[in-house]
């Protein structure tokens, strides 16, 4: 089977399970197509809520994953690694491969990494690896990469220090993350706990959202190493 079989098959598995739509949404003047589940709501699961309060946050097109999807592909990927914490449905994920980094997508649900592969090749990116994430039981080893994206996912405050400690598991010394985030309540918790794993802010980007009656303004937050030479080799 051909790889645009095998995507194409994922696919059609995607919408028998799913009630799924296709948004188009424009990206530095590129036209990308969106498969994503049509309501979030349709998702909640009672017994995963009642276990680790787990809801399907996923399956929207949030306006920080749109401007982080801006801000990464106007990047140049030249071939680097990029990982994407809460990847989604993948929007920022097929932004990053079609500006030429090598994809990995990341997410608690199974479901969210099967949507973000396959928008990933529907729209002509190379294919992106996966990984099944919860970041409050890291693997013993994961791999590090050149870049480390997430788009809001400060929406609880517990979620700022995990955060800071997924990005300090997976950046390589010298590699950079990009957190893109509105103003949720894990905000301040995530800058204060950078210090302690040796990471830092080095520039802030505010970036005005519109669209329709939406109006935010988006934080970009670039991270790297505090003291990049005594960060552990990758």
């Amino acid at each position: 089977m051909s790889a645009v079989d095998d995507f194409s098959s994922e696919e059609a598995k995607l919408r028998r399970r799913f009630r799924a739509v296709e948004t188009k949404i424009s990206i530095v003047g590129r036209a990308l197509s969106i498969l994503h589940p049509e309501s979030a709501e349709d998702l909640i699961d009672e017994r995963d809520f009642d276990l680790d309060e787990r809801l399907p946050y996923w399956a929207e097109l949030w306006p920080s994953a749109r401007v982080l999807a801006e801000h990464v592909l106007a990047m140049r990927g030249n071939d680097r690694s990029l990982l994407e914490l809460g990847c989604g449905s993948g929007l920022v994920a097929t932004s990053a491969a079609l500006a030429g980094f090598r994809v990995t997508v990341s997410d608690y649900y199974d479901d969210a990494l099967r949507f973000a592969r396959v928008n990933v090749e529907r729209n002509g990116g190379a294919p992106a690896r996966s990984l099944l994430l919860d970041w409050r039981k890291l693997p013993a080893r994961l791999a590090r990469f050149d870049v480390v994206v997430a788009s809001d996912v400060l929406y609880e405050r517990p979620y700022g220090p995990l955060m800071a400690s997924v990005l300090a598991a997976t950046l390589k010394p010298d590699g950079i993350g990009v957190v893109a985030d509105p103003g949720r309540v894990g905000r301040e918790e995530f800058i204060r706990a950078l210090g302690p794993v040796d990471l830092r802010v080095t520039t802030k980007l505010d970036v005005a959202f519109r669209d329709g009656q939406v109006r935010q303004t988006i934080s970009l937050f670039e991270i790297g190493r505090r003291s990049p030479s005594r960060s552990r080799p990758s």
